[in-house]
């Protein structure tokens, strides 16, 4: 089956627009905190993406920090028989994703430290959670700095002389 020019180009266009705003590690997180939440077990639907918010990107020696919230919506299609075609359903669950991501500064970035939280959009706002999100997040931009750095072997030598 065919579909017009008309109907595929502006659907196109909008995906390629939205993923042109993205970095390149602000996609991986995307994709990893989908492929995170898919692979719980009360979920039984697939979810799309609906709009990534409040984003930060910031870059230091140890690494880059990602982090930012990803709006879901959920489609008619179940998880465990995807199609290519999942239209989303309008009044049915949006949850909200918050994600922070360190990765480390190699030519291909390895994830150093990540977190997420996933939940109905309501809960992420109980002071509570919001706070434990925010310590949370702050412990992953830390990751790669100071006392926790990789160990690799050879980085010390220690010798001990033949006694005389």
């Amino acid at each position: 089956m065919r579909l017009p020019v008309s109907l595929w180009l502006p659907l196109a266009l909008g995906v390629a627009a939205v993923a042109a705003g993205q970095s390149p590690l602000q996609r991986r997180v995307v994709r990893d905190v989908l492929e995170y939440f898919h692979g719980r077990s009360n979920v039984h639907f697939l979810f799309k993406e609906r709009e990534v918010d409040g984003v930060i990107e910031r870059e230091d020696p140890s690494g880059t920090f990602v982090q930012l919230r990803l709006g879901l919506a959920q489609t008619a299609c179940r998880k465990r028989a995807p199609q290519r075609h999942c239209r989303v359903l309008e009044n049915r669950r949006k949850p909200t994703c918050l994600a922070c991501y360190k990765f480390d500064t190699g030519d291909v970035p390895k994830v150093l430290d990540k977190y997420h939280n996933c939940g109905p959009s309501h809960h992420l706002a109980v002071k509570e959670i919001r706070q434990r999100d925010e310590a949370e997040c702050r412990a992953v931009e830390e990751a790669g700095k100071g006392g926790d750095a990789l160990y690799l072997p050879g980085m010390f030598a220690f010798s001990r002389g033949l006694p005389a």
